[in-house]
């Protein structure tokens, strides 16, 4: 009776309540991401130019121009993948884009040769390497999602296996091929941002810029997709259609950065998950932007420090595997301690 009627005397004051403070909103964080990318850019014009800013213009240009696009291709593609497999472990090369990559550099020089694939030229082989990932992906999306609904875990499922199917067949041909052709082989494989033929960057400029906007007018309806499918089909958005443009939009803009530049696996999960963590916030208007512009600050400050500090000392795309890689391992090992 005591602490009864101790406790609910006048004196006694209940646990004072924290407040909350408010943080740093979305589109502040958003802003210091855009300074930070047009930093990142001036710094990799302005290091060592020696006062020669028309040269410096014109040569490294369209290394930026190259790095620009592809770091906001993958982004979005990553972040667009994640919304509909709701699971942020994933990135679109799970689907196999990378292996059929791979098996179509790998029959080029196989049957063509190297003489006979370099006579196509630049331009046929992105054109050839874009519209193939495009179609046979579009085509595979088309049918399995008119044949088993909504299921987008079958669909990933499927993806993989027909990227192991897809390796698998390149590896043989890799082991019959000749050295000299193999070795010419292997240099194109491997990511490279700085060896990217001006003729491609108009189309792919126009393509992936194209590709965006339409992404970027369906934002509020990805919002609503990243629901679930019961929701968003209960809130009227057609989840079987806008499923399959999501789709489609992520194809066509891993293709051609694949085809621009080659495959690099892990670097869209990395800047997707820090994008994530750094913009707080879930919805897409701001999640796409700011993991492109974190692409754009990682890929062109990333590219300012092999040049100018360690000159040229290692590839690009090595140490953003390197990364994306420990980054994987961390959301994996993470993901079990939840």
């Amino acid at each position: 009776m005591t602490a009864l009627s101790t406790a609910h005397t006048p004196t006694s004051r209940p646990p004072a309540r924290r407040t909350a403070r408010p943080g740093v909103r979305p589109g502040v964080r958003l802003l210091l991401l855009l300074l930070g990318a047009l930093g990142a850019i001036a710094a990799y014009y302005l290091i060592d130019s020696g006062g020669n800013l028309d040269f410096v213009l014109a040569y490294r240009t369209r290394k930026v121009a190259a790095l620009v696009l592809v770091g906001c291709a993958v982004a979005v593609s990553t972040v667009l993948f994640h919304t509909i497999t709701t699971n942020r472990i994933l990135t679109p090369s799970i689907m196999g884009f990378d292996s059929l990559f791979v098996l179509l550099q790998t029959a080029g020089i196989f049957f063509l040769g190297v003489v006979g694939v370099n006579a196509l030229g630049p331009v046929a082989q992105f054109g050839i390497n874009t519209v193939v990932m495009t179609g046979l992906s579009v085509a595979l999306f088309t049918t399995l999602l008119t044949r088993m609904g909504r299921s987008v875990h079958l669909l990933v499922l499927i993806g993989i296996v027909a990227g192991t199917l897809l390796r698998s067949i390149a590896a043989l041909l890799q082991r019959i091929m000749e050295p000299n052709a193999f070795l010419v082989l292997q240099n194109r494989l491997f990511a490279s941002f700085t060896s990217v033929q001006p003729s491609l960057l108009v189309v792919a400029a126009v393509l992936i810029t194209g590709t965006c906007v339409v992404v970027w007018r369906a934002r509020h309806a990805l919002d609503v997709l990243a629901l679930g499918p019961d929701v968003a089909t209960g809130l009227g958005v057609d989840h079987r259609r806008a499923l399959l443009r999501v789709l489609i939009a992520v194809s066509i803009l891993v293709s051609i950065s694949t085809a621009l530049v080659g495959p690099i696996t892990f670097f869209g999960l990395l800047v997707a998950n820090l994008a994530y963590l750094v913009v707080g916030s879930h919805r897409h208007a701001h999640t796409l932007v700011g993991a492109g512009l974190l692409a754009i600050i990682t890929l062109v400050g990333g590219q300012a420090v092999l040049e100018h500090v360690f000159d040229q000392g290692t590839v690009l795309s090595v140490i953003i595997e390197f990364v994306g890689g420990i980054a994987f391992i961390a959301l994996l090992l993470g993901g079990r301690r939840r």
